[in-house]
């Protein structure tokens, strides 16, 4: 699963596999914290993570949603997803 973008200790990842499931989504790890996050609404549909990072997390998918979209078009296809630029 490669990841995609990190900042503050937190990665972001998508499954590089054409066979993953809808909806359009991406994985968080944040230590020992794991979250999946719906790319359409910008809301966390399973797992945890600590508020602050929470808040992180979810304003950066609002910023990024086109090019999380496209990255999701690409792992549906069976192709690689592109770096997406970290929070500064």
């Amino acid at each position: 699963m490669p990841t995609i973008s990190m900042f503050y200790g937190i990665f972001i990842r998508m499954y590089f596999a054409p066979g993953e499931h809808p909806p359009a989504h991406f994985h968080v790890y944040y230590a020992e914290y794991k979250a999946t996050v719906n790319i359409h609404t910008c809301e966390i549909m399973d797992g945890e993570l600590p508020r602050k990072q929470s808040r992180l997390v979810l304003a950066w998918a609002e910023l990024h949603q086109d090019e999380l979209l496209r990255n999701w078009r690409l792992v549906m296809a069976g192709q690689e997803p592109f770096m997406v630029q970290p929070l500064a």
